[in-house]
């Protein structure tokens, strides 16, 4: 089985952290980066081989994994020289990549099954499945609905439920044919793309553990338990 992993981006949101580290290499605990978690748990999923795809501070992160071997992978990179969206860096290795592959970002700390999430894409014959997770906002106004300037209707403090991406996908190499090596690509384009031509992606419903490690209040608190989800995060480490 194959990743992609996209580390490119600047991790602008993490900042100061990422001002001299790539957002994948910020430490989580005292002994761990995430994009060592995220390597340990697909050697342990059953993966054997992973393309990083690097941009900014790349050549940290490939000095820092070299290749794979202390995680008994293969591991090799593809460098973003421009902003390419999302999987705009897929288009570059669209031949070298199998038919079926686990595509995902970097920064992501879940216990999820990264390789059920590739057995079942290639079982549904989607173009592509979108590992999602539950999220719940809590509204603290009252909502009003409006027409012709009148109050229709009206909700005191809602709450909304909805299933957002996880950043995990399993993915085809067919799914990218028509898109041209080189342009950028974002995983909202593909998903309308595929949904317009009534090729509708999967979806992969998760419920255990999961952060975005995008903000430093996802940060912190991916740190602060760490210690009591690592057993769960690392099996047998």
């Amino acid at each position: 089985m194959h990743a992609v992993i996209l580390a490119g981006g600047k991790g602008v949101r993490l900042r100061p952290y990422t001002t001299a580290l790539p957002k994948p290499l910020v430490p989580i605990g005292d002994q761990h980066a995430i994009l060592e978690i995220v390597l340990r748990q697909l050697a342990m999923s059953g993966f054997t081989s992973c393309t990083i795809a690097i941009g900014h501070l790349g050549e940290i992160i490939r000095a820092y994994v070299g290749d794979g071997a202390a995680w008994g992978l293969r591991i090799d990179y593809a460098t973003e020289e421009n902003p390419l969206g999302t999987l705009g860096p897929l288009l570059t290795l669209r031949e070298q990549l199998p038919e079926s592959f686990l595509v995902m970002n970097g920064d992501v700390l879940t216990d999820l099954d990264y390789a059920d999430v590739l057995r079942t894409h290639r079982a549904s014959g989607a173009p592509l499945t979108i590992a999602t997770y539950a999220r719940k906002v809590h509204i603290d106004f009252g909502v009003l609905t409006t027409d012709s300037s009148k109050v229709v209707a009206f909700t005191e403090k809602p709450s909304m439920d909805y299933r957002v991406s996880m950043g995990v996908y399993g993915l085809s190499r067919s799914t990218l044919e028509g898109y041209t090596a080189g342009l950028p690509l974002g995983f909202d384009e593909l998903v309308l793309d595929l949904i317009s031509a009534q090729n509708q992606p999967y979806a992969y419903e998760f419920d255990g553990y999961w952060l975005d490690i995008g903000r430093p209040d996802d940060y912190d608190r991916a740190n602060a338990e760490f210690t009591t989800r690592k057993p769960h995060l690392l099996k047998g480490a």
